[in-house]
């Protein structure tokens, strides 16, 4: 059972840490070249009212989402507090798990991807297939990965 969604006029939760949002932010500039939210904003507020998805999750032997916007709840269909304890892995269907493991050993090896599309789960069990994502890793100033995020904006009901 899934509890209620986030609404645009949601405010941001209030996890995860300022660090791991900025870690988020810098990487995804430094990889990618392009800025994540535009100069001048509050990047927590850009970030989870972004009009695209945006989600991350950290480096545990089975990774776990630290963070998923307010596009992100509402697609998975999940609140904050359940996305934030979803191990990554399970956003996809079980068959298409051996898919979403080389899309990371990818990302890990490159640093990042701009052309990912795969098939993904929501708390229902209902499918949607994302385009044109943007994987990367979190890494910091001194070269210490701490997850990986993906962005994107194009998904379709299947």
């Amino acid at each position: 059972m899934h509890q209620p969604r986030a609404t645009r006029e949601s405010a941001a939760p209030p996890d995860p840490s300022d660090q791991r949002l900025a870690l988020l932010i810098q990487s995804h500039q430094r990889l990618t070249g392009r800025a994540l939210v535009a100069a001048g904003v509050d990047p927590r507020d850009a970030l989870w009212n972004a009009p695209g998805v945006i989600v991350a999750h950290g480096t545990e032997l089975d990774p776990v989402f630290f963070y998923g916007n307010r596009r992100a709840l509402d697609l998975f269909e999940m609140d904050w507090s359940t996305f934030v304890r979803l191990p990554s892995r399970l956003s996809a269907e079980p068959l298409l798990r051996e898919e979403r493991a080389r899309l990371l050993e990818r990302v890990a090896r490159d640093g990042c991807i701009t052309d990912y599309a795969g098939v993904r789960l929501s708390s229902t069990g209902r499918r949607f297939r994302i385009e044109q994502a943007v994987v990367w890793n979190l890494v910091d100033d001194a070269g210490v990965c701490h997850g990986q995020a993906a962005a994107f904006d194009r998904w379709l009901p299947l």
